[in-house]
């Protein structure tokens, strides 16, 4: 067959797939990389004209035609994939949503999008684990979480495109309602990808806001004149600053924006294990685990460790969206240079990981404060003997990379609301109105903050339902979809992993409901500290 070549043309309503589930799901544009990110949204599927004398096949329009740049769809005419795609339709939505609207990512934005999303302010509670677990079992914990949640990192990568239908599922929730079913997909999927990407953004918005009052005081100085902002309104400086950089197109154009929150996760991670070891340990440092008074507490107390650990490898709802932003074609698939990306970020993310825990444990002990950990632990006890710039410097790295790591994890609720318009309307979403639906969202994420500021109180309990995302359902999918051997080590691997996850995700719930009716919980509305 000919080339194929692309001209502007009005979009054709998208079919329903016809696979594995009711979920409309976009089949692999074929193409090679681009200089740079376009920014078109215009629909990937447009009308065909019969072919011309030189048997090509062209996009008509009557319009004027504007030079096209679009590399080749399709494959030769041998190639499963071709055949696939004569019976499939490109969802022309995907070329107007901020994950897919762009399809020119490569292996060093699927590094810098992992970075900036696998490793942030999470990290630095990892040392209150080993206070209750303990040198020997803090350390197995750690690595068996490493060990597990990249082996479904892999398996998500894999999944990602299929080479027997030619489908892509760009988004998490796609490939899971593809897999069950799109109401399945509704019952136990869609909120816990939903908390990980709005309930991060509220963190964030917390932990940046609380950081840029500190940040302040640290360049003030003791004898300062100036009337400092309350905690709201430094929430709120946080909160314009990541609506205003919000307003980039989509998960490509913010590749620089998550190399810079990656590369400031490093440094403050990699500042605050150095000074923490650097300075020596505390005075009257005890390593012994922690031990409560009955069985029961105690039994709660490992399972809080262990949902600290789980917590702090978190990403996975992403993974999907970071590699639907690469081209694919049946010579070069995408998952071979977003697993490269992925291995890379992951070095680095466990040479910042262990460091942290290890050595935070080893300078404070159990006096490691349960609340903010290292973050905590640095202005508490090297508040003093600690250059002010460097004290500085850790709290400015931390704000910047809250404020990236909030485009990343806000992308996939942006991608959601625009859709819903796409679909409603049948066209890419208008300028002004995607600037407002991102407006509104981070908007709407400051008013939970400030709302509700106890929200952190019940995150094991809310959080425990978000595992199974990492840890439960690509082991799940996998059997769903490629069927391993019946009692082959895949089969047998992905069931006890599957159902270890689940139970995990089971016991984090009761033991969330447990630390609410034990403790209390302080119920104060619109007063954050």
């Amino acid at each position: 067959m000919g080339d194929f070549v692309e001209e502007e043309s009005s979009a054709i309503p998208p079919r329903p797939a016809t696979d594995f589930g009711a979920h409309v799901v976009s089949a692999p544009p074929m193409q090679s990389q681009y200089n740079s990110p376009s920014l078109s949204r215009k629909p990937l599927l447009l009308p065909i004209e019969p072919a011309d004398s030189n048997g090509a096949i062209v996009v008509a329009n009557k319009a004027t035609p504007k030079p096209s740049h679009t590399p080749n769809f399709f494959t030769p005419l041998s190639s499963p994939i071709r055949k696939a795609i004569q019976l499939t339709k490109f969802d022309p939505q995907d070329a107007w949503l901020p994950i897919t609207e762009s399809r020119n990512g490569n292996a060093y934005y699927a590094a810098f999008h992992t970075l900036c999303s696998g490793i942030g302010i999470q990290a630095l509670v990892l040392p209150v684990a080993f206070t209750i677990l303990g040198w020997t079992w803090g350390i197995i914990c750690l690595t068996v979480a490493f060990v597990w949640q990249l082996y479904t990192l892999w398996l998500l990568v894999k999944l990602h495109e299929s080479t027997q239908t030619g489908m892509r599922y760009s988004r998490y929730f796609q490939l899971f309602s593809a897999t069950y079913g799109e109401r399945m997909g509704k019952i136990f999927a869609l909120f816990p990808i939903m908390y990980l990407s709005g309930g991060t953004c509220v963190a964030l918005i917390i932990v940046g806001g609380s950081t840029m009052k500190l940040f302040f005081q640290i360049v003030c100085g003791h004898g300062c004149s100036a009337k400092p902002l309350t905690t709201v309104e430094w929430y709120l400086v946080f909160t314009c600053a990541a609506v205003v950089l919000s307003q980039l197109p989509n998960l490509n154009s913010i590749a620089g924006v998550s190399l810079i929150g990656a590369v400031t996760a490093i440094a403050y991670c990699t500042i605050m294990w150095l000074v923490s070891v650097t300075s020596g340990r505390l005075d009257g440092v005890s390593y012994d685990p922690v031990k409560e008074n009955d069985n029961m507490a105690m039994i709660f107390s490992v399972l809080n460790a262990l949902g600290i650990m789980a917590f702090a490898f978190r990403g996975h709802n992403l993974t999907l969206e970071i590699q639907a932003t690469m081209p694919s074609t049946e010579k070069n698939p995408s998952h071979v240079p977003m697993w490269i990306g992925v291995k890379v970020a992951y070095a680095i993310i466990a040479m910042c990981l262990f460091p942290l825990a290890i050595g935070g444990y080893w300078a404070y002990g159990h006096k490691i404060p349960v609340n903010g950990g290292m973050l905590t632990a640095i202005y508490q006890y090297h508040g003093r003997d600690t250059s002010q710039f460097v004290l500085a410097l850790t709290s400015l790295l931390v704000i910047i990379n809250a404020v990236s790591s909030f485009q990343i994890y806000g992308m996939p609720m942006f991608d959601d609301m625009e859709s819903k318009y796409t679909k409603r309307k049948n066209k890419p979403c208008p300028w002004w109105l995607r600037s407002g639906f991102r407006a509104m969202f981070g908007y709407g994420c400051f008013f939970v903050a400030v709302a509700i500021p106890f929200l952190g109180s019940l995150a094991g309990l809310i959080g425990g339902i978000a595992v199974p995302v990492t840890f439960a359902y690509p082991c799940f999918m996998w059997l769903r979809i490629k069927k391993p051997k019946k009692y082959g080590i895949m089969w047998w691997l992905n069931w006890v992993l599957g159902l270890s996850g689940m139970i995990l995700s089971v016991v984090l719930i009761a033991a969330g409901i447990y630390v609410v009716i034990d403790t209390g919980i302080e119920v104060s509305f619109f007063k954050p500290h």
